[in-house]
């Protein structure tokens, strides 16, 4: 009954206070759970916003995250269904900021990014898209995401995140798909933002749906507008010295590995890339029945470590992602799971989710400079443009101690201890299995309808 009354007092909390930042807070055997709402952004019909929010609320101090989701809601705190309005993608990017910046009007910055090789592009901490209800993202005991350590603070900052929403309004579009995959013509658009003409072969994109952009609208069609919000929900744990820290890697399938050169920040070296291109086009096979597109890369990790969590980003299309080792072992395959009704989260033809890889805790592991290959593959029974294939890797550089196995200490111990230690790792063994996410579904993929 007390949970029941919990539940009622929060679910009110919610609807009541739809406009205030932080909605929720909540502690539950040491994890913390806060739920935030993004700067209001107002949609109609067709329209499209991609604006930058810095200095969001965020949990404070020295803190390891455990996990990361968003969704997009109206003011009633009501989740939006993607055929309304489509999230391309969201990300959070950690940054520090001089002390004296009031946050509105910040004067100096420096970014902290990911310690993934496409960096110039792809140096968010978090980030998914219409996917987002769906995929799981949680970090594993004892592992965690460290941030908020003030002895990596420069001198005279602060640590600081901002958020960067692109949700794209489809209700009354002539083409749904055609306006959530950026095609230029149903946007009438020949230039990017910065007035630059668009290359004579660059049919749709990032560079055709940028913020206030205006998607094709079936004639007579009226809609109002409204004001809408991400919500974003963060959980965490206060930082000890027993949780084993990891990096987060993110690769893309369009990288080539191109160097644009090296610069220095007083955070560290930080290489550029210029081979991650984020986005490329599929080309219609030509033929009836299904057909498929497979594009790969090749790419170096410059430091390797224990794979603690895989998952992939896709776009509509998109079948399936895998990675592959240098000796072609596989590392993680993460396969699109497709909605079937209307209701938020299950919407039909739209990419709702993406299945995940927890290893058992030491067991995948990648080499210092190891040559990994990711494929991404998509449904080419038609023209898809501006998709991305993006893979998402969480890696620890050493096991948590509790798998580590010192055999010349086993020499020391008694007998009958031998059984309690094949019980414990019997034990242990099941537990690790726990972390695979047995969540592979079938894909369902079928065009979406205007």
């Amino acid at each position: 009954m007390q949970n029941c009354w919990l539940l009622l007092f929060a679910t009110l909390l919610l609807g009541s206070t739809i406009q205030a930042s932080q909605v929720l807070y909540r502690e539950e055997n040491g994890v913390k759970t806060a739920v935030y709402l993004s700067p209001k952004f107002r949609l109609g019909a067709g329209s499209v916003e991609n604006k930058f929010y810095h200095n969001i609320d965020f949990p404070k101090g020295h803190i390891a995250l455990k996990e990361f989701s968003a969704e997009v809601v109206d003011e009633e705190g009501i989740s939006v269904p993607l055929h309304e309005t489509y999230l391309h993608h969201w990300v959070i990017m950690r940054y520090y900021a001089l002390t004296t910046d009031n946050g509105e009007k910040e004067l100096k910055t420096i970014s902290v990014k990911n310690s993934g090789v496409c960096q110039n592009t792809l140096g968010q901490y978090f980030g998914l898209g219409s996917e987002t209800r769906r995929t799981d993202t949680y970090v594993p005991d004892p592992y965690g995401i460290e941030v908020g350590n003030p002895a990596d603070s420069p001198d005279g900052y602060v640590e600081r995140w901002y958020l960067n929403v692109h949700a794209i309004d489809t209700r009354g579009v002539v083409d749904r798909l055609g306006c959530t995959e950026c095609k230029c013509d149903l946007y009438n658009l020949t230039r990017d933002e910065f007035d630059r003409p668009l290359r004579s072969d660059y049919i749709g994109g990032l560079l055709c749906c940028y913020d206030q952009t205006q998607c094709r609208l079936r004639e007579g069609f009226q809609s109002i507008k409204r004001n809408l919000y991400l919500k974003y929900t963060v959980k965490w744990v206060d930082w000890v010295d027993t949780i084993v820290p990891v990096k987060i890697y993110i690769l893309d399938v369009t990288d080539t590995g191109e160097r644009k050169g090296v610069a220095r920040n007083s955070v560290g070296l930080t290489a550029q890339m210029a081979g991650c291109k984020v986005e490329y086009e599929v080309e219609p096979c030509g033929v009836s029945g299904e057909c498929l597109d497979i594009k790969k890369t090749s790419i170096v990790m410059p430091k390797g470590g224990y794979v603690i969590y895989g998952a992939a980003h896709q776009h509509t299309g998109g079948i399936v992602s895998a990675l592959y080792g240098e000796d072609g072992r596989m590392i993680c395959t993460s396969r699109a799971i497709y909605g079937e009704g209307k209701e938020a989260g299950n919407e039909a033809g739209y990419i709702v989710g993406m299945t995940t890889c927890y290893p058992q805790p030491g067991s995948v592991k990648i080499s210092d400079g190891e040559t990994l290959v990711l494929e991404s593959n998509y449904s080419s029974s038609q023209r898809h443009t501006g998709v991305m294939g993006l893979f998402y890797l969480l890696i620890a550089e050493q096991p948590p101690n509790n798998i580590l196995l010192h055999v010349q200490e086993t020499i020391k111990f008694p007998m009958y201890s031998w059984a309690l230690i094949f019980l414990g790792l019997t034990i242990a063994f099941i537990a690790g299995f726990s972390y695979m996410r047995r969540n592979e579904r079938n894909e369902g993929y079928q065009s979406l309808v205007a």
